[in-house]
């Protein structure tokens, strides 16, 4: 069996099995999941937060608890999806071009200014 197909296949368990759990059990009301470092010291969100449950929300097709959980997470799907295809299928080889303008380190300084910017903006008070 190929090398590749056993990593698919063991990332695709641990996927499944996570899925399982986080459809089965709310982050928000169950004890098991790990809770926010950041948040618990300072009071404040960090980029992450929230991200459990809107991966819990997300597996009811909660979509709009998803997004008000962690929008950062929701529209950050897309470009995670296309990165995992670009590392493991081959998408790097087929699209050199289209993988250094979506991860290149231009391309990654602006996703970490959008990190930091989300960051900042979710925790200012507008009351």
């Amino acid at each position: 069996m190929p090398k590749y197909l056993i990593r698919v296949i063991v990332i695709g368990c641990v996927l499944l099995l996570a899925a399982i759990i986080y459809f089965l059990f709310s982050p928000a009301e169950s004890a098991y999941f790990p809770q926010c470092p950041f948040h618990r010291i300072t009071g404040f969100d960090c980029p992450g937060c929230g991200s459990q449950r809107a991966i819990h929300h997300l597996l009811h097709f909660r979509l709009k608890d998803a997004f008000a959980s962690n929008p950062l997470l929701i529209l950050a799907i897309p470009y995670l999806i296309i990165g995992i295809y670009f590392e493991y299928f081959g998408g790097k080889e087929k699209y050199p071009t289209a993988r250094k303008t979506l991860f290149g380190k231009r391309a990654i300084v602006i996703v970490l200014i959008l990190i930091v910017l989300f960051w900042i903006g979710r925790n200012i008070s507008f009351s």
